[in-house]
């Protein structure tokens, strides 16, 4: 088992646009790796979360999606599974975070 347990790939797209590209897990322990690279991203950056590789997502990672955002001005967050789907609807913080599903991921939450 690695010791590393959130991994974070940073990409730019193209001018003004950034993909954060996460694996593994996102909570009490490794939230602050996440607000750490955006903290590396230029304010004028749109940034797209890939969270297709998280396994787990706890309440400190809901928060630093909203440090991030906030940091960021908007994120736009793909790769939600349905736990994480459920997480921010409970929350309220989809109607506040833009959340992109690809048909395969809607028929996933169901």
């Amino acid at each position: 088992m690695s010791d590393q347990l959130l991994t974070i790939e940073a990409t730019r797209l193209d001018a003004g646009h950034v993909r954060l590209r996460l694996a593994g897990e996102l909570d009490y322990d490794t939230a602050p790796e996440l607000v750490a690279a955006a903290v590396d991203l230029r304010g004028d950056e749109q940034v797209l979360i890939d969270l297709t590789g998280v396994s787990l997502c706890d309440s400190s990672g809901l928060s630093a999606l909203l440090v991030v955002h906030r940091a960021a001005g908007a994120i736009r967050l793909t790769g939600v599974g349905r736990h994480l789907q459920r997480l921010l609807d409970r929350t309220g913080l989809s109607e506040l975070l833009a959340v992109e599903h690809a048909a395969d991921d809607l028929r996933a939450i169901g």
